[in-house]
């Protein structure tokens, strides 16, 4: 080493000595390539090199001139440092000319890889910024059906015959509400509205049809006629409005407090146009000056729009602070710019393709889809957090440049590719649910953690190996105290196993009966907090009012004439009796209410009159001279199609279906309703909210069985064991029973979003569980005692699963912070996943397996690549 014999050269070096082969270098002196170079300076600058470490910040340095083989001379500056090669020491000499300094130069000079790298990279990152201002975000009550479920097609179907009954429902209350003032301003207000591109229809009380009888039969005119305000005092608007069955309790208090303005959009069936649609209203409003009339605003469209105003809050404050949170933790773990850096740019790069996917695939992006960006962010960092683990580890034996990199990956590679695939797999599980969003949600985040493997570890060491020349600095107190917490329980599995898996398990089966406390049910309501304005405004709507839930009955007849029939009338009024005896709803309207008012009103409205009459004949008589327009919401012009509105006050899933029961149980008591010639079936939006939650239930079991059937075949064909495999799978099956105890125990109900974390949350524990595995069953192989594999395999996997769940868990608890309660439940169990696991991955993992390594040993044969490469990692330990 002292006498500068050449025993390796790479390429570029050889090539600016003007040779073509190392051979014609080998074993030649340095001094015999340069000129003028003094003996005694050569040996002092390898002495100075032979004691210095390649993470030193300023290495030995020596200016010389050498002569190429072709007698070019030329300028160059060495620099060196003692390394390894081949279990020798050796002297890493870098060299440097006038030549490479220029820019063109170093850049030409770079390897391809790293271009490659590098360009990918950047093509990931910049490129779905294109299409990404394309994003559907629309979180519309159809798009969490297939387009195949039969309720939907119906209702698609029914939307083209009757109007839209998703609407805008607006309140007004203050004194004078039957003035002329407000009366010409409310319906100006709905001129106005009107008159918007986005709406088909404004039902107010100055346009309702109102029946009053007359001498020569029954006439149609407004509930309250604008025309003729001069004619009428307002005590007479208001009795004339509370009279009317048709507006009383739906446009009109029943004690004439407050009046309502219900607005029809078009079926726009996008949250952004709702939104859109929402506060053009509002501005109409504001412009007739009725804003301080304004009470409260509700209905499924305002539904819709005030969880996309959530959607669009949460993603502009949750994914920069989680990106944020991660840079900030990365910093305070590692002390490295650089990770820093690549865990920004690895971090948006993830988020912002994987997002891309919806706009590629045309898809919208909705509640469900929001949780995306930051469980994807949290994962990355995850993944990255291995990694920087293990540089350290290389750095610390004085690995530098692409030695350290090789290293880190190798140790690295193999887990990380297991549990990228698990992880994949438990989210892909999400596919199997009937419902769109779920689905997609679940496929794009496994393409997404996929991505992560590819850049992470495909990507990234080229980068790497050219840019991480520091060292990395030593661990951090609070690292220290990490890795103490770790010990502390690793040896207590180890210590006392039967105890800690007796205890484990008594205490699951003594918390398990809370899982029965679960309620499968989803309240969109119940989605925001209880003093949001959204349920303020509707729980005063329906006290004032009526309930705003739509739910609807279709008859459908082959003869004009059957739904005519007054013994079918009589029967649809029967009906309505029946429904609005019960607790859930409130009001019902169908064609039976406006024969019944047109017969009172022709018999000079006298009340008992106001039935169905026995003669079809005077039926068609009241049809034919009906000239209004508000029949036909609830009968077609050929008369084949009728429905019976139905107002309902439930907004749960498991409510709604109770309430579809209860009115199926009503139509089977009515036999006339029945018959060969009227069909009938229940649509509305309570119908498409109710088989959402069905198709939830459903999707559930085939998720959360498909992930864990699946996760243990891959696991088993990885390790090619049943024993290995199985062994990985128990610690992580007790984190999804705790999942569901405290959902018993807090009584938090599977919904939406509760629905999916048991599938995300089986994918992410055992990523930790294969780091410490391959780990341990690495050494094993190379002829370790089981304590000192697990001792070793949880000095160096240990401290990187308690920083990744760390680091996991402080991203999902920010979700917390989340108005949108489904966003914080998510947060909430995702975290108790996740500590749940890295607790049985440090007590009952340990436990588990000493006490089966101990009595069953591992009798493989073992391999001397295992052995040699354990034990130069385990030197550093």
């Amino acid at each position: 080493m002292d006498y500068g014999i050449f025993v390796l050269a790479n390429h570029r070096f050889v090539e600016k000595l003007g040779y073509d082969h190392f051979e014609q270098l080998e074993s030649s002196n340095l001094l015999d390539h340069t000129v003028e170079l003094d003996k005694a300076a050569l040996r002092e600058f390898l002495t100075q090199a032979s004691h210095s470490d390649a993470i030193q910040k300023h290495l030995p340095q020596l200016s010389v001139n050498f002569r190429s083989a072709d007698g070019h001379i030329f300028a160059a500056e060495l620099s060196g440092y003692c390394t390894h090669l081949e279990g020798k020491d050796v002297i890493e000499i870098q060299m440097v000319t006038e030549e490479d300094r220029k820019l063109a130069n170093r850049v030409r000079n770079l390897p391809w890889r790293l271009y490659l790298c590098l360009i990918c990279l950047l093509a990931i990152t910049v490129l779905p910024n294109a299409i990404l201002p394309k994003l559907n975000i629309n979180n519309a009550p159809t798009t969490f059906l297939p387009p195949d479920a039969l309720s939907r097609q119906f209702y698609d179907h029914v939307r083209t015959i009757f109007p839209d009954d998703e609407v805008i429902i607006l309140l007004f209350e203050g004194v004078a509400l039957f003035s002329d003032g407000f009366l010409q301003a409310y319906d100006q207000l709905g001129f106005e509205i009107g008159n918007l591109e986005d709406v088909d229809d404004v039902i107010a009380i100055t346009s309702q049809d109102h029946i009053e009888g007359t001498d020569e039969g029954f006439l149609i005119s407004p509930l309250v006629d604008i025309e003729q305000l001069d004619e009428t005092r307002p005590q007479e608007r208001l009795q004339r409005a509370i009279g009317d069955r048709f507006a009383r309790n739906s446009l009109v208090a029943a004690d004439g407090s407050a009046i309502a303005m219900v607005v029809i959009p078009v079926n726009l069936d996008n949250s952004i146009l709702n939104l859109k649609l929402e506060e053009s209203i509002l501005q109409r409003v504001k412009e007739q000056q009725l804003d301080g009339y304004l009470r409260a605003v509700s209905g499924e469209i305002t539904t819709d729009v005030a969880q996309m105003r959530m959607i669009l809050q949460d993603n502009m404050t949750f994914i920069p602070l989680t990106v944020a949170t991660g840079l900030l933790l990365t910093w305070l773990l590692f002390h490295r710019m650089l990770a820093v850096v690549i865990t920004g740019v690895v971090t948006g790069a993830v988020v912002n393709s994987t997002t891309s996917l919806f706009v590629l695939f045309d898809q919208p992006f909705n509640s469900i889809s929001s949780i995306l960006p930051p469980l994807l962010s949290a994962l990355t960092m995850a993944a990255l957090v291995h990694v920087y683990n293990a540089l350290q580890y290389t750095s610390l034996r004085g690995l530098n440049g692409r030695e350290r990199v090789n290293a880190a990956m190798q140790e690295v590679k193999r887990p990380a590719l297991f549990s990228a695939l698990t992880t994949a797999i438990g989210l892909a599980s999400l596919g199997f649910s009937s419902i769109p969003p779920i689905r997609m949600f679940g496929l794009s985040a496994a393409l997404g953690v996929c991505l992560v493997y590819l850049i992470v570890i495909h990507l990234l060491p080229p980068i790497l190996v050219q840019f991480d020349r520091k060292p990395w600095p030593r661990r951090q107190h609070g690292l220290q105290f990490l890795d103490q917490l770790v010990n502390v329980l690793v040896r207590t599995g180890i210590r006392h196993p039967v105890t800690v898996i007796a205890v484990v398990v008594l205490s699951l089966a003594a918390s398990a009966p809370l899982i029965a406390r679960i309620k499968v049910e989803t309240n969109l309501l119940e989605f925001f907090h209880a003093d949001h304005p959204l349920r303020v405004d509707t729980a005063h709507i329906e006290n004032k009012l009526a309930g705003t839930l739509p739910l609807e009955i279709v008859f459908t007849a082959t003869d004009p004439d059957w739904l005519l029939k007054p013994a079918i009338l009589q029967q649809i009024r029967q009906l309505q009796t029946g429904l609005e005896s019960l607790t859930s709803v409130d009001k019902t309207l169908s064609v039976a209410d406006f024969i019944e008012e047109m017969n009172w009103g022709f018999h000079a409205e006298d009340p008992k009159y106001r039935t169905i009459p026995d003669d079809a004949q005077l039926i068609s008589q009241y049809l034919f001279v009906y000239d209004g327009e508000d029949l036909f919401d609830f009968i077609d012009s050929d008369y084949l199609n009728a429905r019976v509105a139905i107002s309902a006050n439930v907004h749960g899933a498991e409510e709604i279906r109770q309430l579809i029961q209860d009115v199926r149980e009503q139509l089977r008591k009515r036999p006339g309703l029945l018959g060969a010639d009227i069909k009938w079936e229940i649509s509305g939006a309570g119908r498409l909210f109710a088989d959402q939650e069905a198709l939830l239930i459903e999707g559930q079991g085939k998720s959360l069985g498909g992930a864990l059937v699946l996760i243990f075949l891959l696991l088993l064909a990885s390790w090619r064991s049943l024993r290995d495999a199985a062994l990985c799978m128990i610690p992580n099956l007790s984190p999804i029973l705790l999942i569901f105890i405290v959902m018993g125990l807090l009584r938090i109900n599977l919904d939406m979003a509760t629905a999916m974390i048991a599938s995300v949350a089986v994918g992410i524990a055992i990523d930790d569980t294969i780091h410490v595995y391959h780990g341990f069953i690495h050494r094993i192989k190379a002829g370790r005692s089981p304590v000192t594999a697990l001792v070793r395999a949880y000095q160096t996997a240990g401290r990187a699963v308690m920083v990744t769940t760390f680091i996991l868990c402080s991203q999902f608890l920010l979700l917390l912070a989340s108005a949108f309660v489904p966003m914080g439940y998510f947060g909430l169990l995702s975290s108790i996943g996740l500590i749940a696991a890295l607790v049985f991955d440090l007590l009952l993992l340990p436990a588990i397996l000493i006490l089966v390594f101990s009595y069953f040993p591992y009798k493989k044969k073992r391999s001397r690549h295992h052995k040699k490469h354990v034990e130069q990692f385990d030197d550093t330990l």
